[in-house]
């Protein structure tokens, strides 16, 4: 703990051009241009090859990665400044997040609000060993993996390239947990999926203000816990004035946290479904075994609905598409900003990747999804497994803390910056 007589640091990432950057450096021109001509061409041929809703996905993810690169908007950091230093800033941007994300979710789901006309239905999962299991050890793999799913995705898209390491065990992980996933979720206890609106009889009215209660109970706290530990604050990053600040420079992060609420909520009209990142994944590590010849049919993943997913073009997965988006989104925001850099990819970066990358992939299939799919759609659609996929999550954080150094990843103390 910092005493009254210490000076406290402000929190950042400064050891990371894709999080800080000292000052905004000029645009990327050439970039930009490239990242949008390839927007353009992968929106062009969506529109002629899929159905309508695609190229719609790709623009929401194409935004969706725009806000989370420009806010630095991150899962991973908020948990581990929280737990690391008592710095709650961040997760009380996901308390307004997620307050707004009910708000719109509420009257979405109660009269299933849909663009296409197609069903609308949350993430709604049961709540059992595998949640339990799964979001520890995602905690944990995010932690080490230096990102979490959308993390991953969007710093890929701002250059950082020891995410690419992680994004690649990320997929082979989640193609394992796909392939053990009937184990955990059959053989294993787990309680039916329990809603706050539709299992306890508050209706979504009642949820939404069961909701709303529980977030400004978990913001009160983090301010008792700032308070405590005398933590420090989030240093400011750099920015432009006035209205340039939408294409240079951070964005507030509640702001940013109501901007993905909203895109949230698009998505789940667009498609029916909440956004989500992982299952995609699961795809494409089964494509590339199928390709060589295993049989991933039999899979009881593959069962049902999901075995056309194995015969399509991955194009016409919305969840791929909206993936590719945030990618895209992410390398027009960094270039804009001039902050798209390849950086160094050191041993125990490179290690530390590859097993939170593994872990984050198998926990989000035993989890029924990631930080965004299980916390931030689960919570959102009234869900009880969201809530219980972010404290497991926030007990794999506080055990990764003591695994970094074995990395050689910072731990920071109460007067250090978080990186």
């Amino acid at each position: 703990m910092v005493s009254h007589a210490q000076p406290v640091q402000p929190v950042s990432e400064q050891k990371d051009p894709v999080y800080r950057s000292p000052a905004l450096n000029a645009p990327q021109k050439t970039l930009i241009a490239g990242g949008i001509l390839v927007s353009l061409v992968l929106l062009i041929y969506l529109a002629v090859t899929q159905s309508a809703m695609q190229p719609v996905l790709l623009i929401l993810g194409l935004l969706l990665g725009y806000t989370l690169f420009h806010a630095r908007f991150g899962f991973t950091s908020a948990f581990r400044r929280l737990m690391s230093v008592g710095n709650g800033q961040a997760l009380r941007a996901h308390m307004v997040m997620l307050a707004a994300a009910v708000t719109l979710f509420a009257p979405i789901l109660a009269f299933g609000l849909s663009f296409f006309g197609g069903e609308v239905a949350g993430y709604v999962s049961p709540v059992g060993v595998s949640l339990i299991v799964g979001a520890f050890i995602f905690g944990i793999g995010m932690q080490l993996g230096g990102g979490c799913a959308s993390g991953t995705l969007y710093a890929i898209g701002g250059g950082r390239t020891v995410m690419f390491v992680t994004l690649l065990f990320f997929i082979i992980g989640t193609t394992i947990g796909a392939y053990h996933l009937p184990f955990w979720t059959e053989d294993l206890p787990a309680t039916e999926p329990v809603s706050l609106a539709t299992s306890t009889g508050l209706g979504y009215g009642g949820a939404w203000i069961v909701s709303l209660l529980i977030f400004g109970a978990i913001a009160a706290v983090t301010i008792f816990i700032e308070r405590k530990r005398n933590s420090p604050k989030v240093a400011p990053l750099p920015s432009a004035k006035g209205w340039k600040r939408i294409f240079r420079g951070s964005w507030p992060l509640f702001a940013a946290a109501i901007a993905l609420a909203v895109l949230n909520a698009l998505t789940l009209m667009t498609r029916g479904q909440p956004w989500g990142i992982t299952s995609a994944f699961a795809l494409w590590g089964s494509k590339v075994l199928q390709f060589f010849g295993i049989d991933i049919a039999s899979w009881g993943y593959w069962q049902g609905e999901s075995a056309m997913a194995l015969q399509s073009s991955i194009f016409a997965d919305s969840t791929t598409v909206l993936n590719f988006g945030v990618i895209l989104g992410a390398f027009i925001a960094s270039a804009a900003g001039g902050l798209f850099k390849f950086t160094k990819v050191t041993k125990g970066n490179f290690f530390a990747s590859v097993i939170g990358g593994l872990l984050m992939g198998y926990g989000a299939r035993l989890a029924f999804g990631c930080n965004i799919g299980a916390y931030f759609g689960g919570i959102a659609s009234f869900s009880l497994h969201g809530y219980i996929w972010g404290i497991m999550a926030i007990g794999g954080t506080f055990l990764a803390l003591y695994l970094r150094p074995l990395f050689g990843l910072s731990v920071p103390k109460s007067n250090d910056s978080v990186c």
